[in-house]
């Protein structure tokens, strides 16, 4: 069954410095974290603050095609997740003919947030991506963290002290 979801938000992965978009239900029971690029982000961020730049950006020229040509964007739907990589497909109509593309979830969402289409997760999806072990446990997590202090401390110099604000 699919959900229809919109964009929460976005977030950073303390851990990886990686970008995370989040999604939630219309009902906010569920969501589901995708971690994405950092470009992919930005086309979010920037369609979801409604950015608009002097010229246009990778999505925002995918967008402007599909105008120019009359194709309408129906919906996306990211349909499965498979080694920890979540898989999509975009729903257009051109003429009343229906097709679908194959997309990255992250390129899915920032083009369909340009055509204002809705965005549908498989509930299968939800579920496996609670399980999923995307390689970080909390004790690593921990250990990741004390090692970045340790190794802040021990590349210091002194003309470092007094550099940073408190």
């Amino acid at each position: 069954m699919l959900i229809e979801m919109k964009v929460l938000g976005l977030t950073i992965d303390p851990v990886t410095n990686t970008p995370i978009v989040i999604l939630k239900d219309m009902d906010n029971n569920k969501a589901i974290p995708i971690w994405i690029g950092l470009f992919e982000a930005s086309a979010i961020a920037t369609e979801l603050k409604k950015i608009v730049f002097p010229r246009p950006m990778t999505h925002d020229l995918f967008s402007e095609f599909l105008k120019s040509f009359d194709v309408t964007l129906i919906r996306i739907e990211i349909v499965d997740i498979r080694n920890n990589t979540f898989f999509s497909n975009i729903y257009l109509r051109k003429d009343g003919r229906e097709f679908t593309i194959d997309a990255r979830p992250s390129d899915a969402i920032a083009i369909a947030l340009r055509a204002n289409a809705p965005i549908f997760v498989d509930e299968m999806v939800i579920e496996k991506s609670r399980n999923v072990d995307f390689g970080v446990k909390i004790s690593d997590l921990d250990k990741l963290k004390e090692d970045k202090i340790k190794e802040f401390l021990e590349n210091l110099s002194v003309e470092d002290f007094g550099k940073y604000k408190m």
